[in-house]
């Protein structure tokens, strides 16, 4: 399997959006949106080399899952790395061309990946405190959906700190799952308490219990 992006680029919006559909290509489909460190791949600070980039046990199987399942897999992702001026677009275009790479030997792939660089220590044009984009705000959800066609009502967002499972919450989307423990207690805590009838929040320990959660993709399993 193999990947052919078909629009990579920073946006006027300052939003890096690398596409492998078309525009409207899940028009009405649910997705996995997906964090990327700590989830797709093994956390490393202000991870920039190709070199370090180390797949998550279960993840290729997890994508995989979702694309049989007739679902989008999407990664949204918080890159105050570029804002802070520590490595440049072409340093996360590198990384991420080779995340796809591992992926696609494992015959799973991503259709698109949407990073952030804002933060309040970052240097300008990025010093935004609260930008709408950076999760836990659910502005990348939101473009995602806008741009792709998606149907967020059914969609579901794993990631491995409280922030991911907010985002999810304010966008509208069906449930969040937690993995591991979302680095601080409390704040996990919090961000699981967002369940309710019109939101699911669940913490998991591994990537492949994630079909226990979501009904089409443990359908597919």
């Amino acid at each position: 399997m193999s990947f052919r992006p078909v629009e990579t680029r920073v946006g006027d919006d300052g939003i890096w959006r690398d596409l492998r559909v078309e525009a409207g290509g899940l028009r009405d489909r649910p997705v996995l949106f997906l964090d990327r460190d700590g989830v797709i791949v093994e956390e490393v600070s202000y991870l920039h080399r190709p070199g370090d980039v180390r797949l998550i046990d279960g993840v290729a199987g997890l994508i995989a899952n979702a694309r049989r399942a007739g679902a989008g897999v999407v990664v949204v992702t918080n890159q105050s790395g570029v804002g802070r001026g520590l490595y440049g677009w072409s340093d996360l275009a590198a990384v991420e061309d080779e995340v796809a790479r591992q992926l696609a030997d494992a015959e799973a792939a991503v259709q698109a990946v949407f990073a952030c660089p804002f933060h309040a220590d970052a240097r300008p044009p990025f010093d935004t405190a609260d930008h709408p984009a950076r999760k836990p705000n659910p502005g990348m959800l939101l473009m995602a959906a806008e741009i792709l066609g998606l149907d967020l009502g059914r969609s579901w967002i794993i990631g491995d700190r409280a922030t991911d499972v907010v985002a999810a919450s304010r966008a509208g989307l069906a449930g969040g799952l937690l993995l591991g423990d979302g680095y601080d207690e409390g704040e996990a805590e919090r961000a699981l308490s967002l369940a309710g009838d019109r939101f699911l929040a669940r913490r998991i320990d591994r990537l492949d219990e994630a079909g226990r959660h979501i009904a089409w993709l443990g359908a597919s399993a």
